[in-house]
C-alpha cells in the first residue's frame, strides 16, 4: 500500500478552533481519511504566521514548522509519497528540492538563492553541457584518436565481418 507525507488537522480538545488551523505532518496510508488515526506523526505546522519569541518589534512573522528531520529523510527514502502541500515545505526546510521553480520577473534572483542544481537556467545548462564537450579529458580524446585507426589486416572489433560472407574482414 502506498504511503503518504500530509498534513492532518489537530483536534484539541475542547473542540477545533474556527479559523485557527494548525496541522500534523503524518505518514499514512493514501486511501485513509485526513483525520484518521497516523502511522506515524513526524512534525507540526501552523499556517498562521506568529511572532517568534524573543523577537523585535519591527521583525517578521513566521510560520512555524517543526521536522522530525532523520525520521522523514527515513520515510522519504523508502518510497513515502509526500503531498504537494509538504512537498512544498520540505522544500522549505532542505529536505527536497522544490517542486515548482518561482515565475515573474524575480525569478532569476530566486534561482540563486536555492541550493539545489536542479534549478539552474536553460541557458545555464546548455552553456555547461557545451563545455563539458569542449573539454573532454585526456582518455576521451585518446578513446577518439584510436577509433578513427584500424592496422591492416586486423579485425579492430564485434561485428566488423559481413553477415554474407563471415570470412571476410
Amino acid at each position: 500500500m502506498v504511503l503518504r507525507l500530509r498534513l492532518a488537522r489537530i483536534r484539541t480538545p475542547g473542540g477545533s478552533r474556527r479559523h485557527h488551523p494548525q496541522y500534523n505532518i503524518v505518514l499514512a496510508h493514501a486511501r485513509t481519511a485526513r483525520d484518521a488515526k497516523p502511522l506515524e506523526v513526524l512534525g507540526t505546522y501552523n499556517p498562521i504566521p506568529q511572532m517568534p519569541v524573543g523577537a523585535e518589534p519591527g521583525d517578521r512573522k513566521q510560520k512555524d514548522v517543526k521536522v522530525d528531520v532523520s525520521r522523514t529523510k527515513y520515510w522519504l527514502g523508502v518510497g513515502a509519497q509526500p503531498s504537494d502541500t509538504v512537498w512544498r515545505l520540505m522544500g522549505m526546510i532542505g529536505l527536497m528540492p522544490p517542486k515548482y521553480l518561482p515565475t515573474g520577473e524575480q525569478t532569476q534572483n530566486a534561482l540563486k538563492a536555492v541550493r539545489f542544481p536542479t534549478h539552474v537556467s536553460p541557458e545555464e545548462k546548455r552553456e555547461a553541457r557545451w563545455n563539458r564537450e569542449r573539454s573532454k579529458g585526456p582518455i576521451m580524446k585518446a578513446m577518439e584518436e584510436n577509433a578513427g585507426r584500424s592496422r591492416e589486416g586486423e579485425v579492430t572489433g564485434v561485428g566488423n565481418t559481413s553477415p554474407q560472407d563471415p570470412n571476410k574482414a
